[in-house]
């Protein structure tokens, strides 16, 4: 007997191929990452990297399907609005599922199955009816198998830790993920794309690094572990820097925030470097003294903004140029020092957040 298995992620996936394994013991059994409903790609890319990985360590075959985003924003247009298990659902569910089948048929399979059948958020009713009829127009069978009973969803959850897996906080779609952080009352930073690239904490490109690393680790032997902290997180909707009307070359280090959104206000002292604003606690340096700061050597705001330095390191020039390490106060670059009145736009915010550290072991 010969089984597609649809994966959705490995927290799911992993506990999900060790029961199949168990249950149809004579059956190979074909992993099918198939998920065009994941955005954005980085965080579809992270969540291939874990399943690839957990594949690997139980020995089963994985192939990935097409990433077709636009396809299926298409496919689920006019739904945008819809609940969790809503008609949004169906669409999505059906798609995956027809692709899956398909490739099932084009295998040679028996019979496909799905891992989101172990997804508490998911209604086993609605994946099998979806499921069946799809099947039925391939003419193979769709395994409806519940392994979330007789505590299958606190052993998913004890092998997901135990095995170290990526746990998404979302599943994937960009709809429910505005929904879902609405209602948390804080923002999407999933969605959020710096186009300077800079690496922003908690970010999906920083999980991606740290998982990549873990997998550099695993295959030299070393041991380590992932820790949580809970910290407090940045990031800018907009800045503007504007003098006469005009806008002026800037750049805003991390962690600058202001309370309104908005200042008007003129330069009135400099001390050490600093120059500071009669309003907002708001502070300009030079791209001369941040270069002194950071020992490096930019010509221009252009060249800092599109080749920054990395967080870790900004956060050291903040702190050179702060009296408190919780200072929030708008730090900004310029390139000449700053005379006169300016206009400042700036839109950050700051929300408790919790990430993953990779900790090396002693030996």
């Amino acid at each position: 007997m010969k089984i597609l298995v649809h994966i959705c992620c490995s927290v799911d996936s992993h506990y999900f191929l060790q029961k199949l394994q168990k249950d149809y013991p004579k059956a190979k059994l074909i992993g099918f990452f198939y998920d065009p409903n994941i955005h954005p790609y980085s965080e579809y890319y992270l969540r291939l990297l874990d399943v690839k990985r957990s594949c690997n360590m139980l020995g089963i075959e994985l192939i990935e399907g097409e990433y077709d985003f636009r396809a299926w924003l298409e496919a689920v247009r006019g739904l945008e609005d819809e609940p969790e298990k809503g008609k949004r659902c169906s669409v999505c569910f059906d798609r995956r599922f027809e692709v899956s089948a398909k490739r099932a048929k084009e295998l040679g399979c028996d019979a496909f199955t799905s891992t989101l059948l172990t997804s508490p958020k998911k209604s086993i009713e609605q994946l099998k009816a979806s499921g069946d009829a799809l099947a039925k127009q391939e003419g193979i069978e769709f395994l409806t198998l519940d392994y979330r009973t007789n505590s299958g969803t606190q052993e998913q959850n004890r092998l997901a830790k135990e095995d170290k897996l990526y746990r998404q906080n979302y599943c994937g779609c960009m709809f429910a993920l505005s929904k879902q952080r609405q209602a948390q009352q804080i923002v999407a930073s999933e969605l959020f794309s710096p186009i300077n690239r800079q690496i922003l904490p908690n970010s999906i490109e920083d999980k991606i690094r740290l998982y990549q690393k873990r997998v550099e680790l695993e295959e030299k032997g070393i041991e380590y572990e992932i820790v949580k902290s809970r910290f407090l997180n940045w990031r800018l909707l907009y800045g503007l820097v504007r003098q006469k009307g005009k806008s002026i070359p800037s750049y805003i280090l991390a962690f600058s925030k202001l309370k309104r959104k908005f200042s008007r206000g003129k330069v009135e002292k400099e001390i050490n470097g600093v120059f500071y604003f009669n309003r907002d606690e708001i502070k300009f340096i030079t791209l001369e003294y941040f270069n002194k700061l950071a020992n490096r050597d930019y010509k221009s705001i252009k060249e800092l903004y599109f080749n920054p330095l990395p967080f870790e390191e900004e956060i050291k020039i903040r702190d050179k140029l702060t009296l408190l390490s919780y200072d929030l106060s708008a730090i900004i670059v310029v390139e000449k020092e700053p005379i006169g009145k300016y206009e400042i736009l700036l839109n950050s915010t700051i929300y408790e957040d919790i990430k993953e550290n990779l900790i090396i072991l002693s030996k």
